[in-house]
This record gives C-alpha cells, sequence and structure tokens, in this order.
C-alpha cells in the first residue's frame, strides 16, 4: 500500500490522543489501559495545546485516504527529556501498519525536520522490552540513561 507523509493539519491534532494511546507500551499479556488514559497529567503534557511551542511538529502517515501513523515532537517535561532546548519523540502507528517500514520513514522525515529547524538533536523514552528500541537505534539514536524499566535515548542532529 502506498503511503504518504506529510505534515498534520490543524483540523487534525485530535488524533494526537489516538496515536499517544497506541504508542503506550503493552507487554505480552498484559491488559491494555482504559482509553481515558491519555486525559492524565503526565500523558497530556503530549498533546495539550498541541502546535502552540517551539519544538512542536507532527508529521502523519496516509494510507488510502486514512491517517495510519504519527511522528511528533515537543520540548516537555516527559520521560524522555533531557534538557529545555531538545525536542522529545512520540511516535506510534496503528497496529496492523508496523513492521512494514512506515514507522522509519516517519523518524527519518522528522529527524530532518528538526536537524532544518536547527535543533542539536532529539531525545525519547522507550521501555527495554519494546521491540522499537532496534527501529530508533537504526535511524541513529543511542543509549544515553536508564532506569529500571525504560531508556532514554538521544539522536545528535
Amino acid at each position: 500500500m502506498n503511503t504518504e507523509i506529510r505534515p498534520l493539519k490543524k483540523d487534525e491534532t485530535a488524533l494526537l490522543k489516538d496515536f499517544l494511546y497506541e504508542a503506550i507500551f503493552i507487554p505480552e499479556g498484559v491488559e491494555p489501559p482504559p482509553r481515558d488514559i491519555v486525559e492524565k497529567p503526565e500523558l497530556r503534557v503530549y498533546t495539550d495545546d498541541f502546535g502552540s511551542r517551539r519544538g512542536d511538529n507532527c508529521l502523519v502517515a496516509e494510507a488510502g485516504g486514512r491517517v495510519v501513523g504519527a511522528v511528533w515532537t515537543r520540548i516537555m517535561d516527559d520521560y524522555g527529556h533531557v534538557d529545555d532546548d531538545t525536542p522529545s519523540f512520540a511516535i506510534s502507528l496503528y497496529r496492523e501498519y508496523r513492521g512494514q517500514g512506515i514507522g522509519t520513514g516517519l523518524m527519518r522525515e522528522m529527524l530532518s525536520l528538526l536537524r532544518s529547524q536547527g535543533f542539536m538533536r532529539a531525545s525519547l523514552a522507550v521501555q527495554k522490552a519494546n521491540y522499537a528500541v532496534r527501529l530508533y537505534e537504526k535511524v541513529g539514536f543511542s543509549v544515553t540513561d536508564e532506569n529500571d524499566e525504560e531508556y532514554i535515548m538521544v539522536c545528535v542532529l
């Protein structure tokens, strides 16, 4: 299926809550959390007033007229925060579109966009058990810190 990567449109920002929910890593055999988990303050930092701050960028993947994935960045005090000049990444795809290279394309496009905006690096946090760790390494992120459950990864632009 042909996929187009394009900027998020103003009237599509509500999609970010869907993709934020999709981005929650759920280990094998664990019951998914309720959808309203995205309304918790520690998760709302990813979506509230999106588009209003420096570092707010979003690209989406569209297939067959439907948005099937999103990558967005924001300078925020989230799990992947390293400093106030480094945008943090969030990315997710609907399950049936994973493993087809769409996420890699979204990540590469976003890194290029951030580079063109003059950012020096980007960061993210990822559960150690998440298969996406390999994707992040493939596009240039490396582990700079970790805790019991997560890696903090940075990509120098």
